[in-house]
């Protein structure tokens, strides 16, 4: 788990920079001059900040894999993150790309995916063992 979350991290977090600098200079020029420019770019800017946010989560929780091994809470951790990836960040892309703000229905349930995986990585932190002190 630990090498999987870890992997997963470092794909999802290429993603989001690439995606975000699609976002920031390719995008620009062919979104800003519509009407609803300004709100798509702002979208896919959301998109890609919690994109990357949740892709440095998983590192967390790679960590974790390594300190308590593949525990409920931190596979539930693990998966909540990159279904809250695919769902809050891709149909903000989806939105910004095509101007269907239907598409903004899915989004709180990415939300949905982003607050499992802190909360379950609060409960595999708590179950722990305590470090010995020097």
């Amino acid at each position: 788990m630990e090498r999987l979350a870890l992997v997963a991290s470092g794909v999802l977090g290429f993603l989001a920079v690439a995606l975000g600098a699609f976002g920031a200079h390719g995008l620009k020029s062919r979104l800003g001059p519509l009407a609803d420019g300004a709100a798509r770019l702002e979208w896919w800017s959301t998109g890609a900040h919690y994109h990357l946010a949740h892709a440095v989560a998983l590192a967390a929780v790679g960590y974790l894999a390594g300190r308590s091994g593949a525990s409920t809470a931190v596979v539930v951790a693990a998966g909540a993150f990159v279904v809250g990836i695919l769902l809050f960040s891709g149909s903000l892309y989806a939105m910004a790309l095509t101007g269907t703000r239907a598409l903004g229905m899915i989004t709180p349930l990415g939300g949905l995916g982003f607050l499992v995986g802190w909360a379950a990585v609060a409960l595999a932190a708590w179950s722990l063992p305590a470090s010995p002190k020097p």
